[in-house]
């Protein structure tokens, strides 16, 4: 039973340290939120489109946020969607494969 504990702490060590930061080295992007949020609603809208096959409109209303500032471009062929927010920020994702998904370019 001690054992068990001991090995119980030690696993709670261990994934307690692998979350810590290192305090020298700053943790920033450098885009900004509105190019965050293009490439992550691109990114799920790919994804919900050609990993999930969800048809569009379900995809739109499912990726979509307030304001609605993000529209969308699909082309079915080539499997991807582009998007943008005021002509400023854009974003392209592509379906890879099954393994994969979808990644941003």
């Amino acid at each position: 039973m001690k054992t068990l504990r001991i090995l119980m702490l030690s696993a709670g060590v261990l994934a307690l340290g692998g979350c810590a930061q290192d305090k020298t080295e700053p943790h920033t992007y450098a885009n900004s939120d509105e190019q965050l949020a293009v490439g992550n609603a691109t990114k799920m809208s790919c994804s919900c489109l050609f990993v999930m096959n969800m048809d569009e409109a379900y995809c739109r209303e499912w990726v979509k946020a307030r304001p609605a500032i993000v529209r969308f471009s699909i082309d079915w062929k080539a499997k991807s969607v582009e998007a943008s927010s005021f002509i400023v920020w854009a974003a392209k994702a592509h379906y890879v494969d099954d393994k994969r998904g979808c990644v941003l370019e």
